[in-house]
């Protein structure tokens, strides 16, 4: 089942937020995400907040339906509305996640989106992206989604193995992903990603080059690539437990990570986030840099979290619960805290580390710049770009990132 929302302080009814989130706004970018909570079956790797049929029947009625969620969802708008008050931005980026938002009628994710332009118009060249299923689209609908304002569309590949995708419980058809990246394209759509995941139980080195080789022929501007993490409560993690699949060790996840950095810097992809890769600066998706940057984005939907001035909270988990306190006129939100200065600190270093442009050393404790000076004599940091003020991760670097973030917050 979706894994436990943090401890908070409580949501007021109404959603306010402090006056001191939004000093400053003006100088912020404003994002929202979209969360679609639906699946139709629950991939074994899965914690995310998302609930089949079985999982919500009995348990939400009529409120937890994909029927009206578009609607519901559209109710958490307007409320943004209200308690953003006469802030003046427009949005930049809109990302539509789940779950499945594919499940919903194409129709439905462009009420979501219709919503969002209403209350807060786009600004210039925003970012509009949906996640996709492979299996849950077609030409037809993928043309309604570009009718509708949707500019960028990220499809779950995984893998290109049938034996892969059967231990991750993905039910697409081999080659599916590849063959949606040129309906996509036929439709309009601007960017179009691929996700993909290594280090799957039973997954081998040929089996992973033939995964990236299928995605770099489809023809994507964008391709992620993110290690396999077995999350506690899965289905996965149980059958590892049980010895049914092997785990694979940290090792072989970093021959992975270095056979996808090699083959699409090949294919002429650029890293500019750890996990990620695109052929242009256009291709890279914004909306994600907004977040590694701490801009302000309002999360929609059940579980969501939102971030606006320091001040991050989330919401409840259940559809059910989601649309009932929306009916009642009430913030859906579940906890809330503020961010002092030192944990927004510390929470950039730990972002922006992740990205190629890296992280400002001005913003390093004496301890901690002290370990950046240790990491540039190892070879985990950029020479050229240190000496013009920024941490940046060398290749191997991004293999020990983790490590590397863990001594500059000090």
């Amino acid at each position: 089942m979706p894994s436990v929302l943090p401890d908070g302080e409580s949501v007021p009814e109404d959603g306010s937020l402090p006056a001191s989130a939004l000093h400053g706004a003006g100088d912020r970018p404003l994002a929202f995400y979209l969360h679609v909570p639906y699946c139709a079956t629950r991939c074994g790797y899965c914690d995310f907040n998302t609930y089949t049929a079985t999982e919500l029947r009995g348990s939400g009625g009529v409120l937890a339906s994909r029927d009206n969620y578009a609607a519901t969802l559209a109710e958490e708008v307007r409320l943004a509305r209200k308690v953003l008050g006469d802030d003046p931005r427009q949005v930049r980026t809109v990302f539509v996640g789940g779950g499945t938002p594919t499940l919903l009628a194409a129709a439905d994710l462009v009420a979501m989106l219709a919503a969002v332009r209403e209350e807060f118009g786009f600004a210039e060249g925003a970012e509009i992206t949906t996640e996709a299923n492979p299996e849950s689209v077609n030409p037809e609908y993928l043309e309604e989604l570009r009718a509708g304002g949707f500019n960028r569309i990220s499809f779950g590949m995984q893998s290109a193995r049938p034996h892969v995708l059967k231990v991750l419980d993905r039910n697409h058809t081999p080659g599916r992903p590849e063959a949606c990246v040129a309906e996509a394209r036929a439709a309009g759509f601007d960017h179009v990603n691929l996700d993909l995941i290594y280090g799957t139980p039973g997954e081998s080195d040929d089996d992973w080059r033939a995964s990236l080789a299928a995605a770099v022929a489809a023809g994507p501007d964008h391709i992620s690539a993110y290690a396999l993490i077995v999350e506690e409560g899965t289905q996965l993690a149980r059958r590892i437990r049980r010895g049914e699949v092997p785990m694979t060790d940290d090792d072989v996840h970093a021959d992975r990570y270095l056979i996808a950095d090699s083959v699409l810097a090949d294919a002429g992809y650029s890293w500019y986030e750890v996990s990620n890769w695109a052929t242009s600066d256009a291709g890279r998706c914004l909306h994600n840099e907004l977040y590694w940057r701490g801009a302000d984005w309002w999360g929609a939907g059940p579980g969501a979290h939102s971030h606006v001035g320091g001040v991050r909270w989330w919401n409840v988990k259940h559809p059910g619960a989601y649309a009932a306190a929306l009916a009642e006129g009430r913030s859906p939100g579940a906890g809330r805290e503020l961010l002092p200065a030192e944990d927004r600190r510390v929470e950039r270093i730990l972002l922006e580390l992740r990205l190629r442009e890296g992280v400002p050393l001005t913003l390093l404790k004496p301890a901690g710049l002290a370990a950046s000076r240790r990491a540039l004599a190892d070879g985990l940091l950029e020479e050229s770009a240190y000496a013009q003020g920024y941490g940046v991760l060398t290749l191997r670097g991004r293999l020990l990132a983790d490590a590397v973030v863990r001594d500059l917050v000090d």
